[in-house]
């Protein structure tokens, strides 16, 4: 079988979700690529989407809650007749002569942008295709109950009331999880991660992370935090692809010796073994793989939007803290990192929720809906 999995450069969690998807396919032996959207319809549409989100998280993140609450209470943004939908619409011959030519048996979709093209591509040419949508946050998007897909994913199966729709059938919903990579369903000793990370293994250890772009308040933070940690405390600040934010605070903590400043990390399974508590916004794939890990968070309200409901979810769960603002949110670490029943409660709640492996059951799932589709090439 051959899967096409349609992603959107919109941050780093889409992409993360494709690749682990892909991940588990590649294990399988199993063609499986991975494209962006939005590049059928243009590649600078796509570069622009991506300057654009990127902009507005780092710096105007009051803008994306605008816009994200406009297009929750007008829904009608994404109907089929709407300017982004008709927008869209223009990739819809390219993706659907790339299926074709590759031969694909199925379709995942990452963003609700790919699941709205794959709508218009079956409206148009009725593909002998089986198509998934894949939520990565703990919320139904806006736009995903305008999708015409096989299958939706869904993190949890609390949620599915949110997903319920007129046009959604029960039996095409999901409970897969959010999909990560496989690293995060293994782990490596807290000691020996902190050893390898230069870390005392008798200290205890805050991570501090707002998402691959390095958005939020990580400056005034990490100022916050410098002064009332302990001695006996390290602290690592993970400033993604934000350069400049990078730069800065290496600067500012290059003689102290308890901070520890970041770029972009491939290994982020071996910082999470190694810390004690993470700081982060709640990007819907961060705080899966923390959850994964067992990892008590404090979140930050960097960007609301979809994350205004993945942090509601985790602290209805016990398994995360916040407070108001980013002085509250410092007090919130320092009291947590003192109290070790307070992290053990945040642990244990983490520990009973669901740990299945996402990807696997994307794969499975997929496979099953092809096979009732009728489309000889998934029958294994």
């Amino acid at each position: 079988m051959a899967t096409l999995i349609l992603s959107c450069s919109t941050g780093q969690g889409h992409n993360s979700c494709a690749k682990a998807v892909k991940e588990y396919y590649d294990m399988q032996g199993e063609m499986c690529v991975v494209e962006d959207a939005l590049n059928f319809v243009s590649r600078a549409l796509s570069r622009f989407i991506c300057w654009g989100h990127t902009t507005m998280y780092r710096y105007l993140h009051w803008l994306f809650k605008l816009i994200y609450g406009y297009s929750e209470k007008h829904p009608a943004i994404f109907h089929e007749k709407s300017g982004i939908y008709r927008l869209l619409a223009l990739g819809t011959d390219r993706l659907c002569k790339y299926i074709q030519d590759g031969g694909f048996d199925t379709v995942i979709c990452t963003h609700v942008f790919a699941s709205l093209m794959m709508t218009e591509v079956q409206k148009r040419y009725h593909l002998p295709v089986t198509i998934g949508l894949v939520a990565t946050d703990y919320t139904c998007n806006p736009g995903t109950k305008e999708s015409r897909v096989d299958v939706y994913f869904l993190p949890d199966a609390s949620l599915q009331v949110d997903f319920d729709s007129p046009n959604i059938g029960e039996e095409q919903f999901c409970c897969s999880g959010i999909p990560i990579r496989q690293m995060f369903y293994h782990g490596t000793d807290q000691e020996e991660a902190k050893r390898a990370l230069g870390i005392s293994p008798d200290h205890k250890h805050l991570l501090m992370m707002c998402g691959s772009m390095g958005c939020g308040p990580m400056k005034r933070l990490a100022r916050l935090l410098s002064h009332r940690l302990p001695e006996s405390v390290d602290m690592t600040v993970v400033c993604g692809t934000n350069h400049r934010l990078e730069k800065k605070l290496q600067r500012r903590y290059k003689d102290s010796p308890n901070i520890h400043i970041l770029g972009y990390m491939q290994d982020m399974s071996l910082l999470l073994d190694s810390a004690d508590l993470y700081l982060t916004k709640p990007g819907g794939i961060s705080i899966t793989e923390a959850a994964m890990k067992m990892l008590p968070m404090v979140l930050i309200d960097a960007v609301a939007g979809c994350e205004h409901y993945n942090r509601f979810y985790f602290l209805r769960k016990g398994g995360a803290r916040t407070g108001t603002n980013s002085m509250e949110i410092a007090r919130v670490c320092v009291t947590l990192l003192e109290d070790e029943r307070k992290l053990e409660a945040m642990r244990r709640s983490l520990t009973a929720m669901p740990k299945d492996n996402a990807a696997e059951i994307i794969y499975q799932r997929m496979h099953q809906a092809a096979a009732r589709s009728g489309n000889p090439s998934s029958v294994q």
